[in-house]
């Protein structure tokens, strides 16, 4: 049985004076940051909190950050994300399902502290900051020595919903050991790795390489913030050998360093992950980064992030892999079936027959939090059901050429159709509306919404600007259509009345092979 507690404790004992974290001018070694975690631990539990309780975390990167994500589950409690850059009434709404308990953040939590018993600010001097709460805790016990079992949850990742309410993700410690070992094998983690955490950590995919890094005593560069020219310095500096940026971030780090070139020949792999990526762009990065091997990552949250692994994958830049998300990793399984099946046993799809994805091992998730039935419709007899539509080769290379269910992947942040409808349904002008993803070379797909308005306008500009204003005051700027097309006749519907958005959606997506 292994936990979350195991690879803080097996680095403390054999790589305790290696560094694990640089953040800014802040250095921790495994040594410091095992006690780090358990005197945090100890620091919960003195303000009352019980075991199981759900711990949140509102914060951009930062290396208290990283320990919370280890200590929180390594102490038989639930680390719950938030992402930074949803707007207050969202944040809320997930403190309030998740029920937590304390909250640890950077900035001053307004409103959000009516969701907590307990704030923990991270940058405050005062007795009860983050860091005299830890100089003051006694070391708590970590993992199977405070009773905390393989099956426990350890984490909920928020992710939008198809309704519009977000769902809480459960990953338990064996889901995101497996993970660590998936990770590990894929990307071939060494002890003299250096890893640089650019991407946001409330994401999965951001934190999905730390414990594996951890295991192996490697090192982790924590960046804030993504700034091209920062990322460009901390590889240069810290002598960096890998990261897996998503792809917008990939493009400004292509132009920054033929701009300003630095010296990044440490790099061993630049990996991508997240949302779609256009071939220019890899053959781009290719050339501008020549001695790094490329990888394609594809997962999901529900299944810990990690799905398939594409390695070298610029080796596929003028074969037929181009555009596919490679073989799944060691321990996990990905079928096509039938997309009208309501089994596996028996739907499964020949080579190169487009079906629906769905995915199988340990690293998938238990379900969503307190949500019987979207947990019923995501799973079928232990598979989860991706909603998106694929093919395998012989060689079982997945290859994803659309998505079945109502979501656009717009930067690396998921942004379901449904919940931005809604919200621009709510302004008294709109008689109806439909919201989908197109191309964009800068954010991989960018939400689009066509409106019908309920009467004429004589400025369609200042409509267009009120409806995206009235969106920012609801929903996180991401999520906020970057075009809004206002029609004056009714949308397309089929017999029965459905809108048929694929027949607005498929003209932008005209000679494209993959419809993501």
């Amino acid at each position: 049985m292994l936990t979350l507690a195991d690879p803080l404790d097996h680095a403390r004992r054999t790589a305790g004076d290696r560094t694990a974290l640089v953040c800014g001018n802040v250095r921790v070694d495994y040594a410091a940051l095992h006690d780090r975690c358990a005197r945090l631990v100890g620091a919960l539990f003195g303000l009352g909190v019980q075991a199981g309780d759900r711990v949140a975390v509102l914060s951009l990167n930062c290396h208290r950050m990283v320990e919370t994500f280890f200590a929180v589950p390594a102490g038989g409690l639930d680390v719950v994300p938030l992402n930074t850059r949803l707007a207050t009434a969202e944040v809320g709404a997930i403190l309030a399902d998740a029920r937590a308990t304390v909250l640890l953040t950077d900035r001053d939590p307004g409103p959000l502290a009516a969701h907590a018993r307990h704030v923990v600010r991270y940058d405050d001097g005062s007795s009860d900051g983050y860091e005299a709460l830890l100089a003051a805790a006694d070391p708590a016990r970590l993992g199977a020595e405070a009773g905390v079992q393989e099956d426990d949850l350890a984490a909920m990742f928020y992710t939008g919903g198809t309704t519009g309410r977000s769902k809480g993700v459960m990953l338990t410690h064996r889901n995101l050991v497996a993970n660590a070992y998936h990770k590990t094998l894929a990307v071939r983690i060494d002890t003299d790795d250096v890893f640089l955490a650019a991407p946001a950590l409330f994401h999965v995919a951001g934190t999905a390489p730390l414990h594996g890094l951890c295991w192996r005593g490697a090192a982790t560069v924590v960046m804030p913030t993504f700034e091209a020219a920062g990322a460009l310095g901390l590889i240069a500096r810290h002598g960096v050998t890998f990261a897996i940026p998503v792809p917008t971030m990939l493009a400004a780090m292509v132009d920054e360093q033929r701009a300003r070139p630095s010296n990044v020949d440490s790099l061993r792999l630049l990996g991508h992950a997240a949302s779609p990526i256009a071939s220019d762009l890899l053959r781009r990065v290719h050339d501008t980064f020549p001695r790094a091997q490329l990888a394609h990552f594809y997962g999901a949250t529900e299944t810990c992030s990690i799905v398939t692994h594409l390695l070298h994958e610029e080796r596929s830049l003028d074969s037929p892999l181009l555009g596919s998300c490679g073989i799944p990793a060691p321990g996990v399984q990905v079928r096509i079936v039938d997309p009208a099946a309501t089994t596996i046993i028996g739907a499964e799809q020949p080579a190169r027959a487009v079906g629906k994805v769905v995915v199988r091992g340990p690293n998938v998730m238990v379900g969503y939090w307190d949500n019987p039935e979207a947990t019923e419709a995501a799973m079928l007899e232990g598979w989860y059901r991706t909603g998106d539509l694929g093919w395998l080769d012989e060689h079982a290379n997945l290859f994803v050429v659309d998505r079945a269910k109502d979501m656009i992947v717009s930067g690396g942040e998921n942004v379901y159709s449904v919940e931005v409808e809604d919200v621009l349904a709510r302004h008294p002008a709109v008689a109806e509306v439909a919201v989908f993803g197109v191309p964009d070379e800068r954010w991989g797909e960018a939400v689009h919404a066509v409106v019908v308005l309920r009467g004429a306008v004589d400025d369609e500009a200042s409509m267009v600007a009120e409806l995206r204003a009235h969106c920012r005051a609801t929903i996180a700027a991401y999520k906020v259509p970057k075009m809004i097309e206002l029609r004056a006749e009714p949308l397309p519907k089929s017999g029965p009345g459905k809108v048929l958005k694929r027949a607005m959606r498929d003209p932008h997506w005209t000679g494209r092979v993959t419809q993501v």
